[in-house]
């Protein structure tokens, strides 16, 4: 990827009426050979506009067909017609964010020398969520098991979750709350286990190679769970007692990896 940009600002909606789009919008478009679109799929129009604007240009929707077998990961490769066979090492996080990690880490009185467990508790919806209790058991089980130190993560959307498990927690677990994206993926990345549910947060934290233990609904972890090699993903109906197992499962193989 060369460059990601917002859509906000660039007059995408005009595509979606008979009006005339942006001619800075047109002149940015003419200027690619292939424009893949994962929105608007199911709008006529925008369809109709986008193709009249590019040389080549696959429209799709974001989801594969549910009564289909697909992954969502699955899904986009078919959209651009890749290889199933892709490359799932880890992102590479920059020197200078994971400088700042350290840093906010140990402002946080988190030592560098022990093992981190980060937690999300949050997730996009609440149906998604893991009842609060039983994320607090994990991670107590966890860190009496392997001496981890707990670092909890809250978004903007995830104060009242995350106070809660804070104080089930007795407050034995500081809080990083709402880093920018560039903190939090270093963070992450430095992690010795993560435990998440069915939300972005959790996805980041694959993508950057943390050993994961995501918990999703069981009607999306078919789907939804990451491919990636670092991360694995159970269902709600899981008991703590086998996440916790996994949890020091993957920090296991972290381990071993690394030396």
């Amino acid at each position: 990827m060369d460059a990601a940009l917002s859509v906000d600002g660039h007059g995408f909606e005009a595509l979606f009426t008979p009006d005339l789009a942006p001619p800075s919008l047109v002149t940015r478009l003419r200027g690619f050979s292939r424009v893949i679109s994962w929105f608007g799929a199911s709008d006529a129009v925008y369809c109709e506009r986008l193709r009249g604007l590019v040389r080549e240009c696959v429209i799709a929707s974001p989801l594969p067909d549910a009564t289909g077998s697909l992954t969502v990961w699955q899904h986009l490769l078919v959209t651009i017609g890749a290889e199933s066979c892709v490359d799932v090492r880890p992102v590479e996080v920059p020197g200078i964010w994971r400088d700042q990690a350290i840093r906010a880490l140990t402002e946080l009185g988190v030592a560098p020398s022990q093992p981190l467990l980060v937690v999300h508790p949050g997730s996009g919806g609440r149906w998604k969520l893991w009842p609060v209790d039983r994320v607090a058991r994990v991670i107590e089980q966890v860190i009496r098991d392997t001496g981890a130190r707990a670092l909890l993560h809250q978004g903007p959307a995830d104060r009242d979750v995350a106070e809660r498990l804070w104080r089930i927690l007795d407050a034995r677990a500081p809080r990083l709350i709402e880093p920018d994206l560039p903190l939090l993926a270093a963070v992450l990345g430095k992690a010795s286990a993560y435990l998440g549910g069915d939300s972005g947060v959790s996805h980041l934290a694959a993508a950057v190679g943390a050993p994961a233990v995501i918990v999703f609904p069981p009607e999306t972890r078919a789907r939804w769970t990451p491919w990636s090699a670092t991360a694995r993903g159970l269902t709600t109906e899981a008991e703590p007692d086998q996440v916790a197992a996994t949890l020091r499962e993957v920090m296991r193989a972290m381990r071993r990896e690394a030396g």
